[in-house]
């Protein structure tokens, strides 16, 4: 039985996903994306972002919703604590590419999954952040990622499915290699 047509059951269309990776490899002008994301000040350090649309396929595409996201700080910081704080949103992200990942390449694989739980923590210090020591960098000193996962697989398998889905993910990229970001007023 090849590895897409076994039994495993995960949730994810690999064949899609290859096909549409064969589709692209032909056509790469169609594989440029650019994810949108508007955010709006509601109070003090509170936002709400919204997200609803991208470009990719070579022209705009809508989604069916429109996805809010919001934003705030913790009371300890003179804040009201409405929502997660921007960092701890950045780990959400990390957490779901790194775990979409496993999901797809176990599907790919072959490997049922029978329970996936990622722990994340960040170290920070919010002296930089708050310009007491402009020494201390604003983001993160370091991030672990510790994974709990019941798999029909081997230990060696299933540490090979965490070591490709971090290859793969581009959140993992995001935060460990220098982006051109760049901001205006208009």
């Amino acid at each position: 039985m090849s590895e897409l047509q076994t039994a495993v059951q995960n949730g994810v269309n690999v064949e899609a996903l290859l096909g549409a990776r064969k589709d692209l490899e032909a056509m790469p002008q169609a594989a440029e994306f650019t994810w949108k994301a508007a955010c709006e000040w509601i109070n003090g350090t509170h936002s709400k972002t919204e997200i609803s649309g991208f470009f990719g396929l070579g022209e705009d595409q809508a989604r069916e919703k429109t996805f809010a996201v919001e934003t705030d700080h913790p009371a300890v910081f003179a804040s009201e604590d409405h929502a997660p704080t921007p960092v701890e949103i950045v780990l959400s992200g990390l957490a779901g590419c790194l775990t979409a990942g496993i999901a797809a390449v176990a599907q790919n694989r072959g490997i049922q999954l029978n329970s996936v739980k990622a722990t994340l923590e960040g170290d920070m210090s919010i002296l930089g952040i708050l310009g007491a020591d402009p020494a201390i960098r604003n983001g993160f000193n370091a991030i672990r990622v510790k994974y709990n996962i019941d798999a029909e697989a081997s230990d060696e398998d299933i540490k090979a499915l965490v070591a490709q889905s971090q290859k793969r993910s581009a959140v993992f990229d995001i935060i460990t290699n220098p982006t051109n970001v760049f901001v205006t007023v208009e």
